[in-house]
């Protein structure tokens, strides 16, 4: 299996020069290709990938664009095709029309294969760079290992980054084993899983709210333009904005990774997160728990290990539901943190909620039963077990 290998780096001032202006031709083929193929789509004609390197060879003879050939070619035949990759995936409904890059948002990054760069005792040299770069090994690569794709990238913060595309012979299918875990996310506590344990949310964003907006306020009083002042403060914030983030995407690596060893089952919830983002009291604490982040982590890491995500139907009545007998109750607003069934058993609300996807996923898994809401049914059973009863041999 293939796994990306990232490093933080600290280039020379020549190096750092000569990727700057790698990053801004990647952008300006990107931008030029995309241009291309869009006029060329109002023309009710298609242009593929090998008549945009054509393009990409007539641009760099004329006088305007001949600095394209001062860096090197690979990266920009590389933008070429993650054009191509963006209308496939585009044509294929699985993504937007493309956008253009832009200069001050989008992210720098140039993607180099093994004809554009050396990799030898622990070296890696670039092409047109004479000195191999400067990179912090926190981690070894897997032993033997010879990347395929190196990524160079820079972020808001002026931070640089090398990520080295690599097989990795290390990740192999886990001991397969019968436990199996419902997981409910929320905002009080950022998981809580069916066995009755709750994961507290760090809140990374809060913790850091009073210095995120101190710099933001010095940024706004800041003169709109090219400034170094402006510059400066507008980095000051990215530099909040990674802290954030580099420990919310810590914290999660290290749950998802425990989460996946310890189960062999992990059934969530199929939440939309955009929409719920939208809700304007609760926007900022969603985009902070990063539930989607959370999703996506542990569904790689499942596959790598062996292991199986099930996803419950977002209208699964997951808190409503009593997980004892079945009953489904009429209302359960958020402000409901505990609540009483008429069986006489006292439920959690998330708790019963993780029971609840836990039960579900299990369903579907065995004998593929309906996820969907369920409505109990004149004879006090609820219409989920009834249906898995019908199954059950």
């Amino acid at each position: 299996m293939k796994r990306a290998f990232t490093y933080r780096f600290y280039p020379a001032d020549a190096q750092a020069a000569e990727l700057s202006r790698t990053f801004g031709c990647v952008r300006k083929v990107y931008n030029m290709a995309l241009a291309a193929r869009t006029q060329a789509w109002a023309r009710q004609e298609r242009v593929n990938y090998h008549q945009t390197s054509a393009m990409l060879t007539a641009w760099k003879k004329t006088a305007e664009l001949a600095y394209l050939d001062e860096v090197s070619s690979v990266p920009l035949q590389q933008a070429l095709r993650h054009v191509q990759v963006a209308f496939n995936n585009f044509f294929g409904k699985r993504a937007k029309y493309p956008r253009f890059k832009s200069r001050k948002k989008s992210r720098k990054s140039a993607e180099y294969t093994t004809s554009a760069f050396r990799f030898r005792d622990g070296n890696l040299t670039l092409a047109k760079m004479a000195q191999p770069l400067d990179i912090v090994w926190s981690r070894p690569l897997p032993e033997g290992a010879q990347p395929s794709t190196v990524t160079v990238s820079q972020d808001a913060a002026g931070r640089w980054f090398v990520s080295l595309l690599c097989e990795d012979a290390g990740v192999k299918p886990l001991a397969a084993t019968d436990t199996a875990v419902g997981i409910d996310v929320g905002l009080d506590h950022l998981l809580t899983l069916s066995t009755g344990e709750k994961i507290a949310n760090p809140r990374h964003e809060r913790l850091d709210r009073a210095r995120l907006a101190k710099a933001q306020r010095h940024l706004a009083r800041k003169a709109r333009g090219e400034g170094a002042n402006r510059a400066k403060a507008r980095r000051k914030v990215a530099k909040i904005y990674v802290r954030i983030t580099d420990r919310r995407r810590d914290h999660l690596h290290k749950l998802t990774t425990r989460l996946v060893r310890e189960n062999q089952t992990l059934v969530i919830e199929d939440l939309t997160v955009r929409n719920m983002a939208r809700n304007r009291k609760l926007a900022r604490a969603i985009s902070d728990a990063a539930w989607a982040d959370f999703r996506s982590m542990l569904e790689y890491k499942a596959a790598w290990y062996g292991r199986e995500v099930i996803a419950v139907d977002r209208y699964f009545p997951s808190s409503k539901l009593c997980s004892h007998c079945g009953a489904l109750a009429e209302k359960m607003p958020l402000s409901v943190r505990t609540w009483t069934c008429h069986c006489g058993t006292t439920h959690d609300r998330d708790v019963n909620a993780a029971k609840n996807l836990l039960a579900a996923g299990r369903a579907v898994a065995a004998c593929g039963a309906g996820v969907r809401p369920q409505r109990r049914t004149p004879g006090g059973q609820s219409a989920m077990k009834q249906e898995v009863s019908r199954r059950e041999p």
